[in-house]
């Protein structure tokens, strides 16, 4: 039984006294501090079509890539399609009360990768929907940074392409050359496949969101999920944004949000790339909404806070709404290029941080918090040396104060940072840096490896306790902690 309900059968009828007023010409009706909304639009979820077979399947770029039939998973392709709406922000206060208007409507058609477990059994009741991330090439990073402790728990999966790039291709924000669209990649398989554009994402997710909820068994396999969840990571995470604060008040089309390092504003309604200035709707230091009634959780690395702008955005935890903000992290990092990391040419040793072991764990609270309602851990935010612009305060090994500890920073063998040297391309600023300690170093901060290894271990176990780090990883990360070299 879902803890936080979408909407309940008076609600429905009330919604659908809305959708009458709103017919006969009173669009803008709205719940007071909530979104106008058109009258057609999240009320109807998605069609789905498929399983598809005709071609090959294109997965989304991975250097990880965990392996399905390792966890007992299966995969399978499906379209989905409806009639989705454009909005206009009519006002963009910074606490997320947007209020919008339609200003026009879309057919579109695009693609779903749906993973389950091959056993209905297994599965754990929640189904986790991400929206694909275009920065370079469409890709699913929560997918790779959440197993595979995803798999382990029995979760269900629907990746999402909801951006006119990954269906007609174009110009990623970091790639230096444009990507092909699903349509010109596999004609045979994707050729039908519209995507109006960007403008229309919004409404795009929710409806399949809408559409997995009531729809659902025939795309999982006869499952029939109990919560419907959103995830995103990077340009997804500013999407889901402002999601959060413009459809999901009218819609509830999703049990929780988990929102992967966001910078200080959303993304704008028109469909404009979100690193075009002129074209930003919101101010940059735009909240959450506080009278959302399903979990908000906010991960965010040092380079969030700092490079991406989100520490004007940064907003008091509420029953609804956490943030942990974790140490030793930058937005992407060498867990999700693995051994590619090299060809990306940056020019010093890019960001080995905690995050994909802490991301798993705040996903574990996340989802205890949306079945059960036990809230997640509120762990301080990072400390700041200055507010305007923002400097976060390091301690003497260089390493950030405050926010989630891991043994990484505690007992750390590095300085873990998520600023790149000066003059570094915008993607390698993006992967921070990491700057070994030398022997000399080790041996002052610790003076014997038993030294080190025994303080690693007490670190390690205080995460654990703390609900920063899962117990499942602890064997791992002790085993690291033991190749560390001492002269």
């Amino acid at each position: 039984m879902r803890l936080f309900k979408r909407t309940s059968s008076l609600a429905l009828i009330g919604f659908v006294a809305l959708v009458t007023s709103a017919v006969a010409g009173s669009v803008g009706l709205a719940p007071a501090g909530a979104a106008s909304v058109h009258a057609v639009g999240y009320q109807v979820g998605a069609t789905f079509t498929g399983p598809i077979t005709t071609g090959h399947i294109i997965e989304p770029v991975s250097a990880v890539n965990p392996s399905l039939s390792t966890y007992g998973y299966e995969e399978q392709e499906y379209f989905a399609s409806g009639t989705a709406n454009a909005y206009k922000a009519t006002s963009t206060p910074s606490n997320g009360k947007w209020t919008i208007k339609p200003s026009s409507s879309a057919f579109y058609r695009t693609r779903i990768l749906v993973r389950r477990p091959q056993n209905p059994a297994d599965f754990n009741g929640t189904v986790v929907v991400e929206w694909m991330n275009v920065s370079f090439a469409e890709a699913a990073p929560d997918w790779d940074y959440l197993n595979p402790s995803l798999m382990k728990a029995g979760y269900a999966y629907v990746a999402v392409s909801t951006q006119a790039l990954a269906i007609n291709g174009g110009q990623g924000i970091v790639s230096t050359t444009k990507t092909t669209g699903l349509k010109t990649a596999e004609p045979a398989r994707y050729g039908t496949l519209v995507h109006p554009g960007d403008q229309y994402a919004l409404d795009m997710f929710d409806q399949i969101g809408k559409g997995l909820d009531t729809k659902g068994a025939s795309v999982l396999g006869g499952l029939h999920p109990s919560h419907i969840v959103a995830v995103g990571e990077s340009q997804s995470a500013y999407y889901l944004t402002t999601f959060a604060d413009t459809l999901q008040p009218l819609s509830h089309t999703f049990d929780g949000i988990f929102i992967h390092s966001r910078g200080g504003s959303g993304v704008p309604l028109n469909g404009s790339s979100i690193t075009s200035k002129s074209s930003q709707q919101g101010p940059p230091n735009l909240h959450i909404r506080t009278d959302l009634t399903v979990p908000v959780f906010m991960f965010e690395t040092q380079t969030d806070l700092i490079q991406l702008g989100y520490a004007p955005a940064q907003q008091p935890n509420t029953k609804r709404i956490r943030t942990w903000e974790v140490a030793g992290t930058s937005h992407a990092d060498t867990y999700e290029v693995g051994a590619e990391a090299p060809a990306l040419g940056c020019s010093t040793p890019i960001n080995s941080g905690p995050q994909h072991i802490v991301v798993q764990a705040a996903f574990a609270a996340f989802a205890a918090w949306v079945d059960k309602g036990t809230p997640p851990p509120t762990p301080p935010p990072f400390k700041l040396s200055r507010t305007k612009p923002a400097v976060l305060a390091l301690d003497k090994n260089g390493n950030v104060i405050g926010g989630v500890r891991t043994p990484a920073v505690d007992v750390p063998v590095s300085t873990l940072s998520g600023a790149a040297p000066p003059h570094s391309s915008l993607l390698c600023e993006l992967f921070g840096s990491t700057k070994a300690f030398n022997a000399q170093q080790l041996v002052a901060l610790y003076q014997t490896k038993s030294n080190y290894i025994a303080k690693y271990t007490a670190s390690l176990d205080k995460a654990i306790a703390g609900g920063y780090i899962l117990p499942a990883d602890r064997a791992g990360l002790l085993a690291q902690a033991e190749a560390v070299q001492f002269p």
